[in-house]
């Protein structure tokens, strides 16, 4: 298995915990996918992939459609999409991503959760170059999957890592999936082949890893980042986090 996969193994940091955050996040970025490509799903391949993760999250119809209508309805403030880079404690390098309406507040609270832990919000390019930022599929998969001649036919379409995950028979909750990490530039190519050949998409999204040697901290000192981490990851204007610690 590849970097990607060892560290997405490993990081282990606080995802979308509850239920409410996450169809926050999945509409902020269906509002931003209609916005920059039309509600025709036919024509935009982002919002597609986009309720094909809604309806696997079991996100209602109605959040759905609210979105929708939020890109089209002129008296909403558009949402941006802005990348913060910052140092926590012990040098640890944070990434930010987050969607927001009024980047002034969004600014200024992340530029206060770094300062409250000891940390520093950087310049652009401070940390970025630190991460590979990948796109991420997750299939559902069936016993006629061949996996080594699904990965064959997907390198030509950009795809890097492509492996088994789940299936734990104690966890009712963990299905079998077939997880693809690519070029970020391929996230299209991808998907048309998956879409052309019946795979079921149950996600597709972007994510970031360190390409960079992960930083060991003491469980103290690893506690004190993960206190930051969880700050922002609080803050309704933040989508996603990622950072180069390495979690014991």
């Amino acid at each position: 298995m590849g970097r990607a996969f060892e560290f997405r193994k490993e990081r282990k940091f606080k995802r979308w915990g509850h239920m409410a955050k996450t169809f926050t996040k999945i509409g902020k970025e269906i509002t931003i996918a209609v916005k920059q490509g039309g509600p025709d799903v036919t024509g935009n391949p982002r919002l597609r992939a986009l309720l094909q993760t809604a309806r696997s999250e079991n996100m209602p119809k109605e959040n759905i459609e609210r979105a929708i209508k939020k890109a089209t309805d002129k008296d909403q403030s558009d949402y941006k999409e802005m990348l913060y880079e910052g140092f926590g404690p012990h040098g640890i390098a944070i990434l930010v991503e987050t969607a927001t309406d009024n980047t002034n507040r969004t600014v200024a609270n992340v530029r206060s959760y770094f300062n409250k832990f000891g940390g520093s919000l950087g310049t652009s390019g401070s940390v970025e170059f630190m991460f590979d930022r990948k796109c991420v599929f997750k299939i559902k998969d069936r016993d006629d999957i061949d996996l080594d001649e699904l990965e064959l036919e997907l390198i030509d379409y950009g795809a890097e890592e492509v492996f088994r995950e789940g299936g734990d028979p104690d966890e009712d909750d963990d299905p079998k999936v077939i997880m693809i990490y690519g070029e970020f530039t391929a996230m299209n190519k991808i998907q048309q082949y998956l879409e052309s050949n019946n795979y079921e998409i149950m996600s597709a999204t972007f994510e970031r890893f360190p390409n960079v040697e992960l930083k060991k901290l003491s469980p103290e000192d690893q506690a004190s980042v993960e206190k930051l981490i969880d700050m922002i990851e609080e803050d309704e204007d933040v989508q996603n986090v990622y950072h180069n610690m390495e979690i014991a």
